[in-house]
């Protein structure tokens, strides 16, 4: 006989909420932070900004993807251990990557102001 445990239905709710509750003090951040820097025009650059203040909700993001991901492996049939393996690198690297874009768009905007990041201007 075998024994299927319960699908981890709340892990998975619980990983959209921690998602979306950090994702929402992350956009309140950066606004903050983005709104800050455009009326001071402080010398500390845009990419500095980046830290523990805009990091913790950026993590948090993080965690709720990786606890959604694994929940959501698991609810498909996958064991435990192995959806853990598949989507804790797979966090971590998305992760890493998007952190690496904010920083390299956020120098741009400093570079050029807001008409650096205007995509309409790339109209042919």
């Amino acid at each position: 006989m075998y024994y299927f445990p319960d699908p981890p239905y709340f892990l998975l709710a619980a990983g959209l909420f921690i998602s979306l509750a950090s994702g929402l003090a992350f956009d309140s951040v950066l606004k903050q932070s983005v709104q800050e820097w455009s009326k001071n025009r402080s010398t500390r650059s845009l990419a500095n900004m980046r830290g523990v203040q805009l990091l913790t909700p950026f993590v948090g993001i993080a965690i709720g993807a990786c606890v959604f991901l694994c929940a959501g492996m698991e609810i498909f049939g996958f064991p435990g251990k192995l959806a853990y393996a598949i989507a804790l690198p797979m966090t971590i690297f998305i992760s890493w990557l998007v952190w690496w874009q904010l920083g390299k768009t956020l120098a741009e905007l400093d570079r050029g102001g807001s008409a650096a990041l205007d995509l309409d201007s790339f109209e042919s």
